[in-house]
């Protein structure tokens, strides 16, 4: 009776080490597949930058033909577009870049014969889609930060995530090490 009696508390130890093992995988991979879901969310806003940047130099070069003589608008929008290039893009940056932009499909108003250019619609077209794009990225982001931070936060998680590495994700500011880098700046001479 003594030797079922340890059996059984030695099997019931076994299969309880096994169970919080098997947990702690659990937890593990789980934690690992939203993490990469928010780090896919960082390189898709990074992409649509990017796609961004690059229509700039188009557009100041299809305007500069039409409004020679507006080049402190044409100025800024490339200073901002270099600024918000320079490997580090921050909201303000960005939101500059954003306003020069603004600024400068307003000459489309101004010069009817601009306006009316194939190339200049074209490109106009495919940065509204690029910004809609990097608008939906970043909302996709957030929701994969929100769904990684509850997941992290969760019980039994809680109490393994800080062991395992698992640092909350961010909504606001993204670490060094999960921003990516926009292309270089291009030439563009007046």
């Amino acid at each position: 009776m003594v030797e079922i009696f340890g059996w059984f508390w030695t099997s019931a130890i076994v299969v309880i080490a096994v169970g919080a093992v098997l947990l702690v995988i659990g937890i593990y991979n789980r934690l690992v597949a939203l993490r990469q879901n928010v780090r896919q969310g960082v390189a898709n806003i990074d992409a649509q930058l990017r796609q961004r940047h690059d229509l700039i130099p188009n557009l100041v070069s299809t305007v500069q033909g039409y409004a020679s003589h507006e080049k402190e608008t044409l100025d800024s929008v490339i200073s901002a577009r270099n600024a918000a290039a320079s490997g580090e893009p921050t909201s303000g940056s960005e939101q500059q870049l954003k306003l020069s932009l603004d600024r400068l499909l307003a000459l489309g108003e101004a010069y009817p014969d601009l306006k009316a250019n194939t190339n200049f619609q074209e490109l106009q077209r495919e940065l509204a889609e690029t910004e809609d794009k990097l608008a939906a990225a970043r909302r996709a982001l957030n929701a994969a930060a929100a769904q990684f931070n509850s997941a992290r936060e969760s019980f039994p998680a809680v109490l393994f995530a800080g062991m395992l590495g698992f640092k909350e994700a961010d909504f606001h500011r993204l670490d060094d090490s999960e921003k990516g880098t926009v292309d270089q700046t291009p030439q563009v001479a007046f």
